[in-house]
């Protein structure tokens, strides 16, 4: 009871660790992160290019992952639990999960979009539009978390912006065969209207944690996560009820191209990839900011083209090799300046659990 008042009595603040662990799991959360990033777009688009045809169901997919945090979240307790005394079943605070509810709405909005977007763009043409993100992203982070910007952060954003360009300049003609042009511009607009939202609910996130009016571990962040992939599950599972996708589930796979069985099994590893990306994104906010959550989405893009050729056969261009290039320095520009940061700065060591204060 003692360290609970203490936490309510000082400022949100991040559960301190030592400067190699921090390390260790910023990396683990960019494989997480570049795993759910490049192989969700492609699993999703392969769903639409073999017979499918949903788009609550898609959109449903990216969210319906969310069990799988309640993996991790039982090691995290049983760990607590080891060190002795009483432990809180959850850390979250009613107004944490109030925000996080909201949030996983947004969330939920932001999937449904995306997914109608994928279902009538080439991959390339909406990483494109995808890439547009970090542009907004650094917006908003300017307004709402009052995001400080660095010569070399500045310099990510300008390279992966001017990527993202070229990308746009050499992006005409890829339209699908017999697709109208009016659904082609529908995929559009929609593709746009998701960056756009997403790149809002990033700072949002980060906002969160800092008016959070307790310690935030990396458990309490698997519980907003948790929290926030629920709700916005039930946001597509309505849309699903209305538009009667769960009955259509049974008559669509035995058309499926790959067959019935592989349809099932692309449903289930497009779940799982999308909780990667999602949990890699809150984990890269928790641990650096939503600038550079859309960094790493942005610098990204281009990996996704090069995997599109690769198994889409499309069209592989001069400028997606350039906006590759500019990527990846843009990318190491960013973590350049973090690195030169952090040298700046003293490190702070807690000996201990990761959630030791949270017992």
């Amino acid at each position: 009871m003692e360290m609970e008042s203490q936490q309510q009595q000082q400022p949100a603040t991040k559960n301190q660790i030592s400067k190699h662990l921090r390390w260790f799991l910023t990396a683990l959360n960019f494989a997480i992160m570049v795993i759910g990033t490049t192989a969700s777009p492609l699993l999703l688009r392969l769903y639409f290019l073999k017979g499918g045809s949903r788009k609550w169901l898609s959109g449903w997919l990216e969210t319906v992952g969310w069990p799988l945090l309640l993996i991790p979240l039982a090691i995290s307790y049983a760990h607590r639990r080891r060190g002795g005394g009483p432990t809180k079943l959850y850390l979250m605070t009613p107004p944490l999960f109030l925000a996080c509810t909201v949030l996983g709405l947004l969330l939920g909005l932001d999937c449904f979009l995306n997914a109608y977007g994928l279902s009538y763009l080439p991959v390339s043409t909406s990483s494109i539009l995808i890439s547009t993100q970090l542009g907004f992203t650094a917006l908003f982070a300017f307004f709402i978390v009052k995001q400080k910007f660095t010569s070399f952060s500045t310099n990510a954003v300008v390279l992966l912006s001017i990527g993202a360009v070229m990308l746009g300049l050499h992006a005409s003609g890829d339209r699908p065969e017999g697709e109208s042009n009016t659904l082609y511009y529908l995929g559009f607009a929609m593709t746009l209207a998701a960056a756009v939202l997403y790149a809002f609910i990033l700072p949002l996130v980060e906002l969160t944690y800092a008016k959070a009016k307790q310690v935030v571990s990396y458990t309490l962040v698997m519980e907003m996560q948790l929290v926030m992939g629920f709700f916005a599950a039930v946001f597509c599972t309505v849309g699903m009820l209305v538009n009667k996708d769960f009955q259509a589930i049974p008559r669509e796979a035995p058309d499926f191209a790959l067959g019935e069985v592989r349809y099932y099994v692309l449903l289930v590893w497009s779940a799982i990839s999308w909780q990667f990306f999602f949990l890699g994104t809150v984990g890269a906010i928790f641990y650096g900011s939503a600038l550079l959550a859309g960094i790493i989405i942005a610098v990204l893009i281009p990996v996704v083209e090069v995997l599109a050729v690769i198994f889409f056969h499309e069209p592989f261009s001069g400028g997606k090799g350039v906006a590759l290039a500019l990527a990846l320095w843009g990318l190491a520009s960013y973590f350049y300046g973090e690195f030169l940061e952090s040298k700046k700065k003293k490190p702070v060591v807690e000996p201990g659990l990761l959630d030791s204060a949270n017992n």
